[in-house]
């Protein structure tokens, strides 16, 4: 498996808070899956802290054939806050991550330098209280070949990292299955190779 089909993430939400001059930074890092997702999150965050003075955010979200990355000032002085987060983020390397930092001005304003290293300082903290786990960048493939071909295709599953989701034995096998990412031409092409091009692919 190629380096490029892993990932790192937070295995749960995870929340912290720090006070600098007054003001209030509670810092919440969610794992996300998509872009909707991180939105999803971000809406729900600043219903609930509606009465904060902002809600500042960064996300980084990786599909099978792209990066997302989106940070927001949220009414900050530009590129004290999101960038910030974002930062920390592409520093640790994380993906499918959001953090949203909450910000209850305490009176004392910080300047642009106070500010970048707060928002950095609280995306931090909270990042040090969530567990890092490894994933894998998996894509779905769904293959069809005859039934006297099962042994020859579940060789070639196996010998390229491949997870089986779901199946369907008739004359014709159906098996929906997960193959990393940077596998799947060099994948397709040994099946078509062993099965002689009685392989189907969706």
């Amino acid at each position: 498996m190629s380096s490029d089909d892993e990932f790192f993430t937070i295995e749960s939400k995870a929340q912290a808070e720090i006070k600098i001059k007054g003001s209030r930074f509670i810092g919440t890092a969610v794992p996300v899956q998509s872009v909707e997702d991180a939105k999803k999150f971000i809406n729900e965050l600043t219903k609930k802290y509606y009465s904060a003075t902002h809600n500042c955010y960064a996300f980084r979200i990786r599909s099978s054939t792209q990066i997302f990355a989106k940070s927001s000032d949220a009414g900050e002085p530009s590129g004290t806050a999101g960038p910030s987060i974002l930062n920390v983020l592409t520093g640790r390397n994380l993906f499918n991550i959001l953090v949203v930092v909450t910000r209850y001005f305490g009176g004392t304003k910080l300047g642009k330098g106070g500010l970048t290293r707060a928002y950095g300082d609280c995306t931090k903290r909270v990042l040090d209280l969530c567990v890092i786990i490894k994933k894998y960048n998996l894509v779905s493939l769904t293959i069809f070949f005859p039934y006297n071909l099962v042994g020859n295709v579940m060789h070639v599953i196996s010998q390229f990292n491949g997870k089986i989701v779901s199946s369907v034995y008739d004359q014709q096998v159906e098996l929906a299955i997960k193959i990393p990412q940077s596998l799947v031409d060099e994948f397709k092409n040994r099946l078509v190779e062993i099965t002689s091009g009685k392989v189907n692919f969706k």
